[in-house]
């Protein structure tokens, strides 16, 4: 079986979770994204954290540079910029290098066009060229 622990409980995947979150996106985004969290907002918060970061991004299947490559083809796919800034610098955390990114966008804006391969490369521009001011 190539999936997380059976055993894990919801808390237990939240706690892993949010470790993974804080390592891939950075902690200080995290911490100011909980923080900034209404009564609205913490249940979505919980699911994101559990499902997505404490599920999803633990299974065995596949490692966290393989995971990032391909949330940034989808998230080209999709048209959702501001994510893919994030996961830019996160597949960047995760070891993928700047060439990786611009193949994996050149493939992605082969399937889903230059319109959105146009606004993945600006996103991945600026979130990469934040990363050389820090």
């Amino acid at each position: 079986m190539s999936g997380v622990d059976r055993n894990i409980t919801i808390d237990g995947l939240f706690a892993l979770g949010l470790k993974t979150r804080k390592e891939v996106l950075g902690a200080e985004y995290v911490n100011k994204s909980l923080q900034n969290g209404d009564p609205f907002m913490e249940d979505f918060q919980r699911i994101t954290t559990e499902f997505c970061w404490g599920y999803g991004w633990n299974r065995k299947g596949l490692d966290r540079k393989v995971r990032s490559l391909i949330n940034l083809s989808m998230l080209c796919a999709l048209g959702k910029t501001g994510e893919l800034e994030l996961h830019v610098k996160g597949a960047i955390r995760n070891g993928c290098t700047i060439d990786e990114i611009k193949e994996v966008l050149i493939q992605a804006t082969i399937y889903c066009g230059i319109p959105a391969g146009l606004n993945a490369f600006k996103a991945a521009k600026k979130a990469l060229g934040e990363i050389d001011e820090n």
